[in-house]
């Protein structure tokens, strides 16, 4: 009956990490300080990068549901369901938070997982891993430098020159197409 009981449980947490290979479950909030709204500057590699801190109610005032059910509670978006994932244009995605360069076009690729993926980041500082220890799974997480919102996870099976596969939910990103870029 044990023995049982056992198979049952290892069969779940098989299949729940099978189903959540490349999400972020909801999990706490990411970086959040109360009070107003503030701004301090954070010097990560190259340059630097204004942070953006706002209460979790003024960031759901400025983001839709789905977009804070992910960026805010590390949620995931569905397997397919971004129209990022089959974007081809050039450009740069951003975060849809806060507005800061995330990754470009150039890295873009598809990875067959469903969700938008690149191979590097525009910019080291851009981007700050995370340990993600959640749903029995020991994964590397990536937020937002600027603001610290969640946007997916990276992994260690993407193609040359890195060999990184940055998973990214589309809901977490915006795409700014190259013509409109320069117009900035």
């Amino acid at each position: 009956m044990k023995t049982s009981v056992m198979l049952v449980i290892c069969a779940a947490v098989i299949a729940l990490s099978i189903f959540t290979a490349c999400s972020g479950a909801p999990a706490e909030p990411a970086g959040q300080a109360g009070g107003d709204k503030e701004a301090t500057r954070m010097e990560e590699g190259r340059g630097m990068i204004e942070k953006v801190v706002k209460t979790e109610a003024e960031w759901k005032e400025i983001l839709t549901d789905e977009e804070f059910r992910v960026l805010r509670r590390k949620g995931t978006e569905p397997a397919f369901s971004s129209p990022l994932h089959d974007n081809k244009e050039e450009g740069v995605y951003r975060c849809a938070a806060c507005g800061l360069d995330l990754f470009s076009s150039e890295a873009k690729y598809d990875s067959g997982t469903g969700w938008p993926s690149f191979y590097e980041p525009v910019a080291g500082n851009h981007v700050i891993e995370k340990s993600d220890n959640s749903l029995f799974m020991r994964r590397t997480e990536i937020v937002c430098a600027r603001c610290e919102s969640h946007l997916g996870h990276v992994f260690n099976d993407g193609p040359k020159p890195t060999g990184l596969r940055y998973c990214m939910n589309g809901v977490a990103l915006d795409f700014v197409p190259e013509g409109e870029r320069e117009k900035e």
